[in-house]
């Protein structure tokens, strides 16, 4: 510990927040580091005007997001593909041909969904030199917008199944068999919980209803998983028997077959590591709770889905290593703030068991790692995501954290997680000073520190604000957005 962190450090008896669960970690501390008085204030003269104009900005910052860029690049693809199969063939392509598109589309959107192979594709963009330019840099940060690929491969999907369910009605017409007639039930139930699955996930659905997409598109894509799996091994049955070949061998050449087998295990895989694990809940305050977990160490920048119905609802949160009092990780925590119904719950209720489903998944913070000096921003709960950021120390950085009353909010030991990865944090009391101007303070603390990149973990809307407040500065920045 530093020398000025030592003069910040009193004990304090008597004044730490009630504890609940049998967790050693679960006690406060008796040293309880204060943060230094600061003279910074937000100046908004101080900032230089944005680059561009109105709709140059509205285009870059806005409407040409990365996740639309990589949605974009995958759907003009299959677009172009499409076009040049069904013209190649006068309007009437190969079924078999079209469905393999479909499947290789449909494998290509749940391996953006499947831990491991995401955590693949952030180890890739992280390991990035520093040697190389920021402008290179800054765009391999942006690996989180990979939801982009699992929309983009997802809607292009339902395009070409929608051909494919087009071509079978046109042969069951001309037929009138009684494959045909077992290809074309399939095939319409399946069109129809993959078009059930692609309303739901329109933005404003999952806003305003949730629960219900979350629910609907599990089950939907159970639902069609299984169905694909009928409906393929029955066209398989007929195609190889027309051809005089054994089933078996008609597969082994389908690749289809192939690329179906490939995501069922991606699903089999998440669901097989389903836990019902202890919980060991610490009460912070009546706005939060920190939840400890021992079944496993964490290593920093790691995200886990928790839930009490597990068929039903999940909730990701970013995990906090924690330290035994050797210094050696002891499982590892995370901090559940009142943001609706579920967390309330658990705030008001903590719970003694919860379930974990799948393997950790890295997230937007671990691409701080491809950057020499950071500002990390916070308000609120924002802090628990960052506490990982801040316990990994491989990136020198500033803080700025912006909360009502952080230390009888969130606690002694968040507050001094706080203040020894940066000893000279901006601790914002929001009840004694009033809201900050965010864009304003995060800017002089990046020329103060001269900083490569801002990470900013809040709600949407100072998430946005302070990300395009940045961007339109020239200032790499970066915050969650709807689907990372």
């Amino acid at each position: 510990m530093s020398t000025d962190l030592e003069k910040n450090i009193r004990n304090e008896e008597g004044t730490s927040p009630s504890t609940s669960g049998s967790s050693p970690s679960s006690s406060e501390p008796s040293l309880i580091l204060k943060p230094k008085p600061f003279n910074i204030k937000p100046d908004r003269d101080a900032l230089p005007e944005k680059t561009g104009n109105s709709t140059t900005r509205y285009l870059q910052h806005n409407f040409f997001s990365t996740y639309r860029k990589i949605f974009t690049l995958i759907f003009t693809g299959n677009l172009i593909t499409f076009v040049i199969l069904v013209a190649k063939a006068k309007g009437a392509p190969e079924p078999t041909a079209v469905a393999s598109a479909t499947s290789a589309n449909l494998m290509i959107s749940i391996l953006f969904r499947q831990e491991n192979f995401v955590n693949l594709c952030y180890e890739i963009a992280v390991h990035m030199p520093h040697s190389l330019p920021l402008s290179f840099r800054r765009r391999f940060a942006k690996v989180f917008h990979y939801g982009g690929a699992h929309s983009g491969a997802g809607v292009a999907a339902v395009v070409w199944y929608i051909l494919y369910v087009a071509l079978i009605t046109r042969e069951f017409i001309a037929l009138r068999d009684k494959d045909s007639l077992t290809n074309l039930i399939t095939s319409y139930i399946l069109v129809t919980m993959f078009c059930l699955i692609l309303a739901a996930a329109h933005p404003r659905f999952r806003v305003l209803f949730h629960d219900y997409f979350e629910a609907g598109h599990r089950f939907s894509g159970w639902t069609a998983l299984v169905t694909f799996w009928t409906h393929n091994m029955l066209a398989a049955k007929a195609a190889a028997r027309q051809e005089g070949i054994p089933m078996g061998l008609y597969l082994a050449k389908s690749p289809n077959f192939w690329f179906l087998c490939i995501s069922t295990s991606c699903s089999l895989l998440s669901w097989s590591r389903l836990r019902h694990i202890d919980v060991y809940p610490e009460v912070l305050s009546d706005h939060a709770t920190r939840l400890h977990f021992k079944y496993r160490p964490m290593q920093p920048f790691y995200g886990l889905k928790i839930s009490d119905r597990p068929l039903l609802e999940w909730h990701a949160f970013a995990t906090i290593p924690d330290e035994d009092e050797n210094g050696k990780i002891n499982g590892f925590s995370v901090v559940v703030s009142n943001a609706g119904d579920w967390t309330r719950k658990v705030i008001n209720e903590p719970p003694k068991k919860l379930w974990v489903r799948g393997y950790p998944l890295h997230g937007l913070l671990y691409t701080s790692r491809l950057f020499k000096r950071i500002v990390v921003v916070a308000t609120g709960s924002g802090i628990g995501p960052c506490l990982s950021l801040l316990y990994a120390d491989v990136t020198p950085r500033r803080v700025l954290w912006s909360t009502p009353h952080p230390e009888t909010t969130y606690g002694a030991k968040v507050m001094n997680a706080v203040l020894k990865a940066d000893p000279d944090a901006i601790v914002w009391n929001t009840r004694t000073l009033g809201r900050p101007d965010m864009v304003a303070l995060t800017y002089q603390l990046v020329q103060e520190s001269n900083a490569e990149a801002v990470f900013i973990i809040s709600n949407p809307k100072v998430t946005r604000k302070v990300v395009y407040g940045m961007e339109t500065r020239g200032i790499p920045a970066y915050g969650a957005i709807f689907d990372s």
